[in-house]
This record gives C-alpha cells, structure tokens and sequence, in this order.
C-alpha cells in the first residue's frame, strides 16, 4: 500500500499509482484503469482532493466543452516509498553553506561514480542490450520506477517516480546521479530531456547508442 493503511485501499492505490505513471488522467480513464464506475471514481477522487494529494485542471480540446485532468500534488508524490532519511536534508544544507557550487557538485558526481562502480562488474562482458537490461533493473533496485524505448540509434529511458524527489525539491544537484550511473553503466554519453522537479510529468534520458553499436 501507498499510504498509512487506515487511508488506503487496492482502488485508491490503483488511482494514485495510474497518476503518478500517466501524469494527468480524466475521469474515464481511471474508471478503466481501476475496473470501476466513473460515479465510484469521482467519489474516490473527491476524497483525494480533501486530503490534498490531488488536483484538477481544466483542458479544452477543440471546441468542444472543456473536461477536467486530475493529477497528484507534490503531497500525493511524495506519497510513495521513498529510500531516504531526514538527516539528509540537514546534511546537504551544511554542504552548500560551506562548499562552492562546482565541488558540491564534484561530491554528487563521485556518488553517482563510486554508486556504478560497486556494480560494474555486473557489467562486464556484456554487449549492449545486455547493459541495458542491468540497467533497468539496477534502476528499479535504486527506488525508480523505469521504463526504456528504443527510437532509431537512440535509447529513451522515462523514470516514473524518483526516490530522490523530496530531497531533490531543495537540492536539485542530486538529479546528477542517476544521470551519472547510466552514463558509466552504458558507458555513453546521457542527456537529460525532462525532469521532475521541473514540472515534467517524469525524468527523460536520451542516450545515443550508434557511437557504441558500431564500437
């Protein structure tokens, strides 16, 4: 279960978890993704909106009469299992009030570097498909939920729920390690297209695999 057990139930979670995958969702659609009546969703969601872990917008397609896309609030997000202490919050703050920005950054990328190396040995051998299916799962075993597409030369990786997003909403800098661990686990260069803690419904990475196919 999502949430403490007295506020939980399989339907509620199967509403929350649909949000948190698709990012906005209309009434329909959760109907259909928890097997229910639109009538029974609309009370669920009623309830999620009084306890703050969701919202609604208004969207308009055509000229058509405009509908509403509910969605989780950062109350709702931070919802999910999360792999991380309070202390670390107090820790990062005395780091950026006693460290430059590009050694702060120097300390993340060398915990992503020392998080890859621990494991690459897992690696070894592979060829790159191999590589990525250890990524996936390296990534789902760090507290991600991914999900990966193949479009050409490229391989596009979507991470659903970021075990670091409290943390992350104070110290965007961590977002470097998840980069950092697929770089040196593909060992190709990483992109990072969209992002949480941006307002993006996931975090993207665009990896370019032609340079390492043809290796």
């Amino acid at each position: 279960m999502l949430y403490s057990k007295h506020m939980s139930s399989p339907t509620r979670d199967t509403i929350l978890k649909t949000l948190r995958v698709q990012g906005r969702c209309t009434v329909k659609e959760l109907a259909e993704a928890a097997d229910i009546s639109p009538i029974s969703v609309r009370h669920h969601l009623s309830s999620l909106q009084a306890e703050g872990l969701v919202a609604l917008e208004e969207a308009r397609h055509g000229v058509g009469r405009p509908y509403h896309l509910y969605f989780l609030t950062d109350k709702g997000v931070e919802g999910f299992p999360r792999r991380y202490f309070r202390l670390t919050n107090h820790i990062l703050k005395e780091l950026k009030g006693s460290l430059p920005e590009e050694k702060l950054l120097e300390i993340f990328t060398g915990v992503a570097t020392s998080m890859s190396d621990a494991r690459i040995h897992e690696f070894e051998g592979l060829d790159l498909q191999e590589r990525i299916k250890n990524l996936g799962t390296l990534l789902s075993e760090e507290g991600f939920e991914v999900e990966m597409e193949h479009k050409d030369d490229e391989l596009i990786i979507h991470e659903l729920s970021c075990p670091y997003f409290r943390i992350g909403k104070s110290h965007p800098e961590v977002c470097v390690i998840d980069q950092t661990f697929i770089a040196n686990a593909l060992e190709v260069p990483v992109e990072q297209v969209t992002c949480i803690l941006k307002g993006d419904n996931c975090c993207t990475f665009s990896v370019q695999l032609e340079k390492k196919q043809g290796a």
